[in-house]
């Protein structure tokens, strides 16, 4: 069996009322709710809220991801996911396209960076965990 954590060992349980979080815009279609960043791996876990007809645009994951549907419809390189559905992209993979039929809230988390690329897959910007633990502290100081 194993031992106990030491008396003086705390670990931080994560408890995010969502219901209560503010959405931070991430596009002018698309905001966020930050649930959990990670220095130490990389992972981030947010919610993304999507309005019918925004998209991502073309982005590599340079960790692998997965993600949840809790509402709406999301239409990209593996097909349609509908709410209710998981899926899970590997590390490496490129999404030329990720379109939202409806308006759309999935839980995603990714386990590394995503790459935002222009036409030529040079990189726009990195979305990572420090990108979201920025945004998370930016808007508590806001609050």
């Amino acid at each position: 069996m194993a031992d106990a954590l030491p008396a003086d060992s705390n670990p931080a349980d994560i408890l995010c009322e969502t219901e209560k979080m503010a959405w931070i815009p991430f596009t002018d279609a698309i905001a966020f709710k930050v649930l959990r960043v990670s220095p130490e791996t990389g992972t981030w876990t947010v919610l993304f809220k999507c309005d019918k007809g925004s998209s991502f645009a073309p982005h590599f994951h340079y960790g692998a991801g997965e993600y949840l549907m809790l509402k709406g419809v999301m239409d990209y390189r593996a097909g349609i996911a509908r709410a209710g559905d998981y899926g899970y992209e590997p590390l490496g993979v490129y999404h030329e396209r990720t379109e939202f039929l409806e308006d759309t809230v999935l839980w995603f988390a990714n386990h590394g960076p995503v790459a935002f690329v222009n036409p030529d897959k040079s990189i726009i910007m990195m979305l990572d965990w420090k990108f979201f633990a920025d945004a998370q502290a930016k808007q508590a100081l806001a609050a």
